[in-house]
């Protein structure tokens, strides 16, 4: 028998090795069901299905903002726009008729909000991720959002153990866009937007790929599942912060001296089960939904550690915990301000926007000098 044959027979089927990840996935969905209930395994298998569509569909937020200020390819921003308008016609009508029940982003602007948002435009950029570009390059096996994640964490924590002092600096009170004529002024808005990024574009650019309206209409789904199930927004950033002060009690910490992690309701996630925290279970099933993608590929994961200067790795630990950090100040990152901010109906979410983007474009021009790509 030749070697080839031998190695042939030896080696694991694709099949086999897919079929394993599908069972996996729905055993760990339906063991959370068992132990938490039934609304949290949905959420696992929503957080899931946000993984699998991020990175199976490569819709992201980071990378498409880069794409429109460098070569002014607005796809990928028109594919975030037409999500958010899908959630915006049926989040806002049903949140004003399910008061109490189904909740809004909602936050105030104000000058840490604005700040915090410009910030994490520059961070993300240098790490090439948001909030959800993190978890999903984490879980493909980017070393880069790797090294990124810990910190980031440690950032939401540290952010929200500090946020009231930054909120006390001075805010303006929530100001929100509700029912039928919220949607209206919301899509017109976004409409708006798009025909910006159209008048900016190259005329070669002016497309938007069938694979990305499918994703849009695929996230937009997911993220009104994420809104019925748990009554709130999808998010990102609290279940990160979440996870470190999790740890931070368990090891010994006191945080009474944070208003934040102190307040009764944070405080009683903080002693309860991570499997009965809504955002931390789509964060979870975020990370192992680009996993199983990125297993199932013939490639694998992205393991490679990149040969990069030291430069290029302290940026990316600063810039991962400033991700978090400055997240938690401008309440919430791509997904939990702009994505759920705007959709439903907070006026934070558009400030947000125009910020992080202003701040996008440092961002990319600070990566070649950290060291994190070659300079043009």
């Amino acid at each position: 028998m030749s070697t080839h044959v031998i190695e042939g027979a030896l080696a694991p089927r694709p099949f086999v090795k897919r079929g394993g990840l599908i069972v996996a996935a729905v055993f760990v969905v339906l063991a959370v069901a068992a132990l938490a209930g039934a609304r949290y395994g949905l959420m696992l298998a929503v957080g899931l299905g946000f993984g699998l569509a991020l990175e199976g569909l490569r819709f992201g937020f980071a990378g498409p903002w880069r794409a429109m200020i460098l070569r002014r390819d607005p796809s990928g921003l028109w594919a975030q726009l037409l999500a958010i308008a899908i959630v915006t016609v049926f989040a806002l009508p049903l949140i004003a008729s399910h008061g109490g029940e189904l909740n809004g982003a909602q936050a105030p602007i104000g000058f840490a909000m604005v700040a915090g948002a410009f910030v994490f435009g520059v961070a993300m950029q240098v790490v090439l991720g948001c909030g959800s570009g993190t978890l999903v390059n984490a879980g493909s096996g980017n070393p880069v959002s790797l090294v990124a994640l810990p910190f980031f964490a440690i950032g939401s924590f540290a952010g929200a153990y500090h946020l009231f002092w930054w909120t006390g600096l001075g805010a303006l009170p929530i100001m929100n866009f509700e029912g039928w004529s919220g949607v209206f002024i919301t899509v017109g808005l976004l409409f708006s937007v798009a025909m910006v990024a159209w008048k900016f574009a190259t005329p070669q650019t002016r497309v938007l790929p069938r694979r990305l309206v499918i994703a849009a209409v695929v996230i937009a789904g997911l993220a009104l599942a994420n809104l019925l199930i748990s009554g709130q927004p999808w998010g990102v950033v609290y279940g990160l912060g979440l996870w470190v002060a999790k740890g931070a009690v368990a090891a010994g910490v006191d945080l009474s001296g944070s208003a934040f992690w102190s307040a009764p309701a944070t405080a009683e996630r903080v002693t309860s089960s991570v499997l009965t925290d809504y955002t931390s279970l789509t964060d979870i099933g975020i990370i192992f939904g680009a996993f199983f993608v990125a297993s199932w590929r013939v490639g694998g994961l992205s393991a490679k550690l990149p040969s990069l200067p030291a430069r290029a790795w302290v940026g990316t630990i600063v810039a991962g915990f400033l991700l978090g950090y400055s997240s938690r100040l401008a309440f919430g990152c791509n997904v939990g301000a702009f994505f759920s901010g705007i959709s439903t109906g907070s006026l934070h979410g558009w400030v947000w926007f125009a910020a992080a983007f202003v701040g996008s474009i440092y961002g990319i021009k600070l990566r070649p000098i950290l060291g994190l790509e070659a300079r043009s």
